[in-house]
């Protein structure tokens, strides 16, 4: 059974079917969602749609790139979506270099970031973290948040940047660019990684896996993740989708 750590059925990619698609998933062999949100508004369409689907949770934030118009003060309305029942992190939530360039916009999303791991501590909420292209400065926040746990989904740090994490006691996480011909540092990443520190997402509607790359991802697509990791570790697809759903169990603290 999947579970799928990280995907955004809010998105209008999704419009024409999201009814359709979601409530197919557990009969196609999905256990569980989580649907991070990235601003005000799609933290509550998550929680709407968590309400509406019993194999779906949800997770509030401000992403990176989502900070036109916001401020400091604003995370005190997202710590109030945090006491929804069905709120099972803070997310999503980091650093993005790439899209994110002035020094006055990357300062205050350092701030934003360093204020929403600060609620992930003080809720006792983990965190699900969003690094691109800043990863230094991405570890050095988590560094100064100790008490702080979480995930960086969709990996894509080094093999040194993941031992530190994995030594503070934080999970990776990974999507289907790892089935990619172009996969560089996530084989030798997943080789290594303990097994116990292991999360598998789609980011849906991005990130198809092969053979379905550049198409609408929903999250069935995890199973050829699970492949991928099963060929690397010498296990069954089966076995991995069990680690990983009981990880995400854990985790996220949820029992089923």
């Amino acid at each position: 059974m999947i579970f799928d750590t990280h995907a955004h059925y809010y998105d209008d990619a999704f419009d024409a079917d999201r009814d359709a698609l979601l409530s197919s998933l557990p009969e196609r062999g999905v256990a569980l969602v989580v649907c991070p949100g990235c601003d005000l508004e799609s933290s509550r369409q998550s929680i709407a749609l968590a309400e509406r689907y019993p194999f779906l949770y949800a997770a509030a934030g401000y992403h990176p790139e989502n900070l036109e118009g916001v401020t400091l003060g604003d995370v005190a309305q997202i710590r109030a979506l945090c006491a929804h029942e069905k709120v099972v992190a803070v997310g999503e939530i980091g650093l993005d270099y790439y899209w994110v360039k002035t020094p006055e916009e990357r300062a205050f999303s350092r701030d934003m970031f360093d204020a929403q791991l600060s609620l992930a501590e003080e809720l006792d909420l983990p965190a699900i973290v969003h690094d691109r292209d800043a990863h230094k400065d991405s570890l050095d926040i988590v560094r100064a948040h100790p008490s702080a746990r979480g995930v960086f989904h969709c990996y894509s740090g080094s093999m040194e940047d993941a031992k530190v994490l994995v030594d503070r006691g934080w999970m990776l996480s990974f999507t289907g660019n790892i089935t990619f011909k172009n996969a560089r540092r996530a084989p030798e990443i997943l080789k290594w990684l303990p097994l116990d520190r292991l999360m598998l997402e789609t980011d849906a509607p991005y990130m198809a896996p092969e053979p379905w790359r550049g198409q609408r991802c929903d999250s069935t697509m995890i199973a050829r993740s699970a492949e991928t990791v099963a060929q690397l570790r010498g296990l069954t697809r089966d076995e991995v989708e069990e680690i990983t759903l009981e990880n995400g169990k854990k985790f996220f603290g949820i029992a089923l």
